[in-house]
């Protein structure tokens, strides 16, 4: 069975809720009866309601962008996955570079959150991606093998089932460099070779493994056509419908 692919906007720290429902009101109708592909917007916190009440009924879906490894407690300024299905969300994003960079996340801070989120029955979208000085060194594979195996680690195949992989090489976010479909492509290779490892070839097979950096409706048609390439994670480019439509539909 050929794998659906997913188109998920990262919306990062953009838009109020008034802005959300703005932009729902114009993206839906360049959308409707798209259902080739699966569709998510990753939203801020403070508008996932805005969003979830702006999709209903609709064939797009909503998720967050980040969520904690606890159901409840005392950390202060995050956010839960029960309380993310309370909201009605379906997807998170885990492990963002920008998570990773600023905010100090850790592979292993991935694996307690990704475990966190396939126990609630969200659907994961795992962000791994090498740095500048880490390709100019030759150290992608070696980078993308370590993320992906502190990420699965202690994590049954059945568990895993949900798992979604976005890779995005970190010197191609928000920078107007794309890696080319080809090397995108090499390391989606690499990343199934690592879960097949892990999680056996059969589950490797249906693993959707989405890009991200720089996708923009120019370049989505040449990535997508890259038989490894299940998909795509959008940052900029999905805060205005139209450009987000157009990538929806390469």
């Amino acid at each position: 069975m050929p794998r659906k692919k997913l188109i998920a906007a990262n919306w990062k720290m953009y838009k109020t809720p008034d802005q959300t429902h703005d932009f729902f009101r114009h993206f839906l109708p360049l959308v409707t009866n798209h259902h080739r592909d699966e569709i998510v917007v990753c939203t801020p916190c403070l508008d996932l309601h805005a969003a979830i009440e702006s999709a209903k009924g609709s064939n797009v879906a909503v998720g967050a962008q980040n969520v904690h490894w606890a159901n409840e407690g005392a950390y202060t300024g995050e956010i839960s996955a029960p309380m993310l299905l309370a909201l009605g969300c379906t997807h998170v994003i885990i492990g963002h570079s920008e998570r990773r960079q600023y905010f100090g996340e850790t592979d292993d801070t991935v694996n307690l959150r990704l475990k966190a989120a396939l126990e609630a029955g969200l659907t994961p979208i795992v962000c791994v991606g090498e740095v500048l000085q880490e390709r100019e060194a030759g150290l992608t594979e070696d980078v993308l093998r370590r993320q992906c195996d502190r990420a699965f680690h202690k994590i049954s195949t059945k568990k895993a089932a949900k798992l979604v992989i976005a890779y995005e090489p970190v010197w191609a976010i928000g920078t107007g460099k794309t890696a080319t479909p080809q090397m995108a492509a090499d390391a989606h290779r690499l990343i199934r070779g690592e879960a097949a490892t892990t999680f056996g070839e059969d589950f490797a097979n249906q693993l959707r493994i989405l890009y991200g950096g720089s996708v923009k409706p120019e370049n989505a048609k040449a990535l997508m056509s890259e038989e490894e390439i299940d998909g795509a994670l959008v940052g900029g480019a999905s805060l205005d419908p139209k450009s987000f439509a157009a990538i929806v539909h390469y």
